[in-house]
């Protein structure tokens, strides 16, 4: 089973808010963008990533409203614990969505999979006060196919014997993890849709594609072959780490310090899984979403943003360009390797990284006990010292602004605001 929530963030604000059911809302207000819209928004022509002066052109009744990320986390964690309810094996997919294994569950409940799937979407709907839409099917893939089927409260049941009818009305580039690359591919050899990329032979999908579109290929012909990631990640093949910032900037100075601040970030979670990276990506976002982007490969693995800043300030240098405005910063750390410093070598490379190793264990200690970034590099301190965003500090949510009795910046209590009023 896949459930999806129906315009989640906009969805939150209308539970919060009885009064704005209905109505078009969108969030991002501290961004100047859409980041989430209701369908009555959408239905009105509001899209994502639009400015806020084009939405109230095409949208003036429009609720504009901003982000509220940690309210947001809290019903996330509702609505995985509802589905849990029923099944344990659930895998978190996003902050939105899960995947959940109904398999053996019908004896023990005493219904059938669409029963389980019904109950499970009219909890869903009822205690959290918005619509999720539900795919039932033998496989992730197709899951997740039949949930999109009837957007938005939708609820879509795929079975084996009933795929091909499905796939034969679905567009190929429309099949999960298929993007515009493979779709090009796909049309240059006359696949349209999904059940004629389906009925291509095993040889010709295993001559012309690689393993994870064959098995999507598996998926679409009804085996189950991607399992579910119930577990927390206890390594990472690559580490990405991207900040939008508002409004667009040309300053090379700023724009260097919020790459430096993701990098940082990443070296965070390096250290976190005692990895170590040996080529890393960096890339900018313009103002057009133009990714502009080189690779660097270090001559040695590292965890340290000292190391990869150093290597990484050529190439930026190379890609950025005055003339041009970002509105984001990117960097992925590949070729992660276990951490390791290895016997001491003739220039004393060991002992400077062994140096930066206890360095960054007390960074990491002042991170715990006092937050993140708590000590920073330089090289990221113009992104430290403003807001991420120009909005933020006039237009912050209901839930940073208005503490609960016990509480500060840093502690929290799991408590998401109902009811609040509309500002």
């Amino acid at each position: 089973m896949h459930i999806d929530g129906d315009a989640f963030f906009a969805s939150c604000e209308q539970s919060r808010r009885p009064k704005l059911q209905g109505r078009p809302v969108v969030t991002g207000k501290e961004r100047g963008i859409a980041a989430s819209m209701s369908y009555e928004a959408k239905a009105r022509g509001v899209t994502r990533g639009m400015r806020i002066a084009d939405i109230r052109k095409v949208c003036p009744e429009a609720v504009i409203l901003p982000s509220d990320y940690e309210t947001y986390s809290l019903l996330s964690k509702r609505f995985f614990a509802i589905v849990r309810r029923y099944t344990p094996d659930v895998e978190e997919y996003s902050i939105d969505e899960c995947f959940a294994d109904l398999t053996g569950l019908r004896r023990p409940l005493r219904m059938s999979y669409l029963k389980i799937a019904e109950r499970i979407k009219k909890e869903l709907d009822a205690e959290l006060g918005f619509t999720f839409s539900v795919g039932l099917a033998p496989n992730k893939v197709v899951a997740k196919i039949a949930s999109k089927w009837a957007k938005p409260s939708g609820l879509t049941a795929i079975p084996g014997r009933e795929l091909h009818r499905y796939l034969a009305k679905l567009p190929v580039e429309k099949v999960w993890g298929i993007g515009p690359n493979t779709t090009a591919f796909l049309r240059k050899h006359d696949i349209r849709t999904a059940l004629e990329f389906a009925q291509r032979p095993e040889a010709w999908v295993k001559k012309y594609l690689s393993k994870p579109f064959y098995q999507i290929w598996q998926e679409l012909n009804g085996a189950c072959v991607f399992e579910l990631a119930t577990g927390e990640h206890d390594t990472y093949y690559t580490i990405q780490k991207v900040k939008t910032f508002t409004p667009a900037s040309s300053d090379r100075a700023f724009v260097f310090a919020q790459l430096a601040k993701n990098i940082e970030n990443a070296c965070i979670k390096t250290r976190k899984y005692k990895l170590a990276t040996q080529r890393v990506v960096i890339f900018l976002r313009t103002q057009e979403f133009r990714d502009l982007g080189l690779e660097v490969e270090l001559t040695r693995p590292t965890l340290f943003p000292n190391d990869i800043l150093r290597a990484v300030t050529p190439v930026f240098e190379e890609l950025f360009s005055p003339a041009t405005a970002y509105r984001a910063t990117g960097v992925i750390l590949c070729k992660l390797t276990e951490a390791y410093y290895g016997q001491l070598d003739l220039f004393g490379e060991t002992i400077r990284m062994q140096r930066l190793s206890n360095l960054y264990e007390s960074v990491d200690t002042l991170r715990e006990k006092y937050g993140k970034h708590t000590v920073f590099l330089g090289a990221s301190f113009l992104a430290h010292r403003s807001a991420q965003h120009d909005g933020e500090r006039g237009h912050l949510p209901e839930r940073r602004r208005e503490l609960l009795p016990g509480e500060t910046a840093r502690k929290r209590l799991g408590i998401p605001m109902f009811m609040g009023e509309v500002t």
